[in-house]
């Protein structure tokens, strides 16, 4: 079923795929970034559950270990949104929480495990 398309289509709700592990016939995931008017969204996340879509917002949050980031920056290279950026003066990395959507893709890319969600 084309989801995305129809969230377009029939709620004029735009939908921005962050990362996708998807198969046919079988189970997959898609986190995907929602925007649209507020009452458009409520239908389109009603419309998705009784297709049978199990949904769970973003109630969780990156953390990241001062302690333990080494500044490299390979995170910086994973992030979809430029939440993670490093600091052209400095060559700290800098974290910014609300541009995070929580795709977590920057978790296994950490050489020191200095990241991780906050469950």
């Amino acid at each position: 079923m084309p989801v995305t398309y129809r969230l377009a289509k029939d709620f004029n709700v735009a939908a921005n795929i962050i990362r996708a592990q998807v198969a046919p016939n079988q189970i997959g995931t898609l986190v995907v970034e929602l925007s649209g008017d507020i009452d458009q969204l409520d239908a389109a996340l009603e419309w998705l559950r009784s297709q049978d879509i199990d949904i769970s917002t973003a109630n969780r949050e990156i953390l990241i270990d001062e302690d333990v980031c080494v500044h490299c920056g390979l995170c910086t290279g994973v992030c979809p949104t430029e939440a993670l950026t490093l600091d052209p003066q400095t060559f700290r990395l800098h974290f910014m929480r609300s541009r995070c959507v929580v795709c977590e893709q920057c978790i296994p890319t950490c050489p020191v495990q200095a990241i991780s969600p906050n469950l």
